[in-house]
Formats: C-alpha cells, structure tokens, sequence
C-alpha cells in the first residue's frame, strides 16, 4: 500500500471518483471532480485519507451512515449523498449519453426524470444474528460485512418507520450465523417481507414468528423462500388502479414515480396499436395499463408472476383481452411468425438486457418498440441490434429511480 496525493477529474460509471495515475486511471470512492485528495492506494484503488481541496459542489450527505469506514459511514447502499442535485443528475443523465455513444449512437436524450428521497418502496437488507442481537441493514461497498442502519432516507418512511418490527421478525426466524436477505417492500396493503438465503425456520420460529407479525401493525405477509409463513392481509400494488397480489418475491419498480413515469412514455408511444406484445411483463406493470386500450399478449418466464398478471386482468373490467404465455425469451425469443399480428412491442428485461430477442424483432412486421432497461450498457447493445435492423430511435429517457447511486433506469422509443 502506498500514500500519495491524487486530483480527481472525473466521476466513474460505478460512483467512485476517477484520479490519473501514472499507470492508468485510480478509483476513490467519497470523492468528487476537482478535489484533492491525500489517498492509500493498492492498485487502482484508493482510500481517501483527507482533503486539502473539497469540490463547491460538495454537499452534508442525508444519512449518517453514508461515507468511508471510520468516517461515521460505511453502508454501500448509496454512493453519491455527498453530490449537489445539478451535477449530480447531469453524471446520471450522462451514464446513458455515453453508453450510447460506445455503439456511435445519436440521438436525442431527454432531461433526467428525478425521484426525490423517500420514495423507494422496494429495498433488499441483509442481516445475520450476532451474539448482541441481529444485525440488520446493508452491506459495506466492496465487502461482506454487514451495515446495521437505525435509518435510510432513500426508502419510504413507511419501510423505515417499520424498521424495528422487520428486526424483530427476522431475529424470530434467523438462526446460526449465517447472513440472510430480506426484501421489503412496502405495497397498498402494507408491507411484503419476503427472506431468502435463510435457514429454514423450525415450528417454534416459525410460530413466533407469526405472533409477532400478527401483532406488529402494518406487515402484510412473512414469506421465507417463497413459502408464505402468514398473510394477514394480499400484499396489493396498483398498476393505474388495477389491483395485483404480488406473488412471494414479486417484483415491483423501485419507486412509484418513476414507474408512473416509464408506463406514460410507454403508453403513449404505443399509441393506437391493436396488438401489442409485452416480453418480460412480470406481474404487469405494462401490460395491464396497454390493456385498456389494446389487445395485450403478455410473456413472462416467472410463473407466479404470470399468474398474477393473469389474474388481475381477468379480474377487472373494461380491458381488452389479455393472453398470457410462459416462455424463456433467453433461450426462445419471440420469432415473427409468433409476432405477426403484433402492431408495437415493450420489453423490459433483466439487467442483462434482450440480446437473444432484439435479433429477432428486425424480421417482424412490428412497427413500434419501447425499451425499458436498468442497465444503459445493455439497452445501448439491443438499441444498436434494433437500429442496424431498420429501426429508428426516436428518443431515450433516463430515468432516477435509484436515489444516490451509479444505476438509471431508461426507457428508448422506436419506430419504423
């Protein structure tokens, strides 16, 4: 390990701020553009150990857990609190600005849709009982070790208010040493407490377990790999007032705003199509708002989720039919014969993005694409696919539902 002063010029695609070495690029998490800083350095990476130039657009961070190891922080679940709102959503606005350009894209990119803190209805914690208790919060940026946190001010107070009854519950059911994750989320109904990489609980965790979650006000269900342990109450979200039971695990986007915001873009891009196919519909998020107005063939690999998409529409009045199919658009994309009376088509998939599917879409007569994507690097890839295949990108989207870290969602509209 070695000590030197370094000047930081830039912030990189995973939130560190971007030094010049003399053997290449130096990566200093907590730092911003024009600051020097006095670093420990192994490799490429460096620690910052103290500042003789602070940047003017360093601000107070919102969390005391935000920060380096003995600096009063330590949580990496957000990277850049200490970043003034302007550059802050210009550097997200830019991560898809570059992506693009890696694949010589042009086109136009919109202003940045801001969510603001509070508004995170979904997180994934990580715990693990500890001989004082359990541990519960996120894990350290480049470790293991998990971050107890007594506060969070990305996520919903509805989450955060209820941080003591979700460690009470995981203290029931955790045992051992092992670390667990649990994904809260927090839906019409109240919140959705799904554990995983949990030992199975015995009968008397299991029983306690459920006491408590009968007791604690607010917690809709308790499920420990997709095994419901109790459901006081149908964990609901609304998708433009149509109600979904998220199934145990079900996704749904980070922020309601933000969604609300993808699904308008959507929406009105699709148009009048009369048939319209969503790839990776999940629990619905699209496909039931394009249903008002469109006949909707929905494709999900994740059956409960399917299911669920499935049941909502056969349960609300006044959608145009909506078919459902099970199919792994990895390994199966939809071919144009599977597509030929499809007008316009919406794929959201996982970060990886739609490789294997966006080579197909060029042979099919579908007139109308929008592409919503989590990852900029990938959607660039299927948007260049799409692009060299004949279609035309009409605009991108980037989109902040993921507060004061590297990520941005996006949405891409096509055409032809």
């Amino acid at each position: 390990m070695s000590t030197e002063q370094l000047t930081i010029h830039a912030v990189g695609a995973e939130g560190d701020g971007i030094a010049r070495g003399e053997a290449g690029p130096v990566f200093v998490p907590f730092t911003l553009p024009g600051e020097d800083v006095a670093v420990a350095r192994v490799k490429n990476q460096a620690t910052a150990l103290s500042w003789s130039k602070l940047s003017a657009d360093r601000r107070e961070p919102a969390c005391k857990h935000f920060g380096p190891e003995g600096q009063g922080g330590a949580c990496g679940g957000c990277s850049l609190q200490h970043w003034a709102d302007q550059p802050y959503q210009a550097y997200k606005r830019d991560l898809v600005i570059q992506a693009l350009r890696q694949h010589r894209i042009e086109t136009e990119v919109l202003p940045l849709f801001a969510c603001a803190p509070g508004e995170r209805r979904r997180v994934t914690m990580s715990g693990r009982p500890t001989d004082k208790g359990l541990m519960l919060g996120f894990m350290q940026a480049g470790s293991h070790h998990i971050i107890a946190v007594e506060e969070c001010p990305i996520a919903h107070p509805g989450i955060v208010g209820r941080l003591p009854a979700i460690r009470r519950i995981a203290g029931a059911l955790a045992s051992g040493a092992d670390p667990f994750r649990v994904t809260i989320q927090l839906t019409a109904s109240g919140l959705d407490l799904a554990f995983d990489d949990m030992k199975k609980p015995d009968q008397k965790k299991r029983q306690v377990a459920i006491d408590l979650c009968l007791k604690e006000k607010g917690v809709a269900r308790i499920s420990v790999a997709d095994e419901i342990l109790v459901e006081p109450h149908k964990p609901v979200v609304m998708f433009d007032q149509i109600p979904v039971v998220l199934p145990p695990g079900g996704f749904m986007q980070a922020t309601e705003r933000a969604e609300q915001a993808m699904a308008e873009l959507v929406v009105a891009h699709v148009g009048k199509a009369k048939r319209v196919a969503d790839l990776f519909a999940g629990c619905g998020t699209f496909s039931l708002r394009l249903a008002r107005k469109a006949h909707v063939h929905a494709v999900e690999f994740d059956g409960p989720a399917l299911a669920a998409l499935d049941h909502a529409a056969r349960n609300t009045q006044g959608l145009k039919p909506v078919s459902i199919e099970r199919r792994d658009l990895f390994r199966r994309p939809m071919q144009a014969m599977d597509l030929k009376q499809i007008d316009a088509l919406v794929f959201d998939p996982p970060r990886a993005g739609a490789e294997a599917q966006v080579r197909e879409l060029p042979r099919s007569k579908v007139a109308r694409i929008a592409a919503v994507s989590c990852n900029p690097t990938t959607l660039a890839r299927d948007l260049a696919i799409l692009i060299d295949g004949g279609f035309k990108l009409k605009s991108v989207a980037p989109i902040d539902q993921f507060l004061w870290s590297s990520h941005v969602e996006a949405v891409a509209l096509l055409e032809r």
